[in-house]
């Protein structure tokens, strides 16, 4: 069917290889990080364990299933012209959706740490964050990423409002701005990561001597109540940092496309998706500086900083 006898404003997807290469694709990504991460296992005599090739193999051929997918939807909108207002509408409900889904996943990581946190007496210890656990002083570099992607919500804004109003340059800086602040925020989280005073594994959670009390529950066999925290911590942190990251390539993405003019005031869905993920990611930031940086730190560095 050609385009001049189209008489409806829906978009009808040609086929497709992307759905099937991205399944496979992810696939072999999740057994390769099984094979990477379980380096003591036997996998059928086969050499995999604990080597990261299988993992490597599957994320190039999701990052080359997502170009090409991208560049298909790309050339339907620029190229072809299909994306009809009723397509747009569409796609705005389906990146609200997903947004909501990302509220949803981070609001099991947020209850695992207020879990820990409200009900210490349930994982033997009587408070929160364990003894032996230094926690970040959340008026130093987590102050200064808060700062960081504030700011990049500011330059994303600006950007928005220039594809707005037709000014393709001051989108280019807007965007060339964001990412910047995004890379900035991604180094000073992975800094702030290599001077943690606890780790992330059940075993040496805390790099510092542990009290009476913690030796006292890891005697009797309840575990390494102090890898608790470091668990709730990086993982919910670590999720956001990925989610700026990816964040981040989102916005590489867009600022190509503005450099190609792909960008117009009737036509930027592609950036207005990418708008809306970065000020979400935004907004679990400033929940997890509240809540994990500000009312979780330890009592050590809350007295230390007043």
């Amino acid at each position: 069917m050609s385009q001049d006898e189209v008489h409806h404003d829906y978009h009808l997807v040609d086929p497709s290889p992307w759905p099937v290469v991205g399944s496979v694709a992810a696939l072999i990504m999740f057994l390769g990080a099984v094979f990477w991460m379980h380096e003591n296992y036997d996998f059928f005599g086969l050499p995999l364990a604990g080597h990261p090739w299988v993992f490597l193999v599957g994320f190039v051929l999701v990052l080359y299933t997502m170009a090409g997918w991208w560049r298909d939807v790309v050339n339907e909108s620029v190229v072809q012209g299909k994306h009809m207002p009723v397509v747009k509408l569409g796609f705005r409900y389906g990146m609200i959706l997903f947004i909501a889904s990302e509220v949803m996943f981070f609001l099991a990581w947020f209850w695992a740490f207020f879990n820990a946190a409200l009900f210490p007496h349930d994982i033997g210890i009587t408070h929160f964050p364990p003894d032996g656990i230094i926690t970040f002083d959340p008026w130093h570099l987590p102050l200064i990423n808060t700062l960081i992607l504030l700011t990049s919500g500011t330059t994303v804004t600006w950007a928005h409002h220039a594809i707005l109003s037709g000014d393709r340059k001051s989108a280019i800086n807007g965007l060339l701005l964001t990412i910047g602040l995004g890379l900035t925020f991604t180094a000073v989280q992975a800094y702030e990561y290599t001077h943690a005073a606890f780790t992330f594994g059940l075993n040496g959670a805390a790099l510092t001597p542990l009290t009476d009390e913690a030796h006292k529950y890891l005697s009797a066999g309840v575990g390494d109540t102090s890898a608790i925290y470091g668990s709730a911590f990086f993982m919910a942190t670590g999720f956001h940092g990925l989610h700026v990251i990816i964040g981040t390539l989102f916005l590489i993405v867009c600022l190509f496309r503005a450099l190609k003019g792909h960008f117009t005031p009737e036509r930027h869905f592609g950036f207005e998706a990418a708008a809306w993920y970065w000020h979400f990611v935004d907004v679990v930031w400033l929940f997890l500086f509240a809540c994990i940086y500000v009312w979780g730190q330890g009592e050590a560095v809350a007295a230390a900083a007043h």
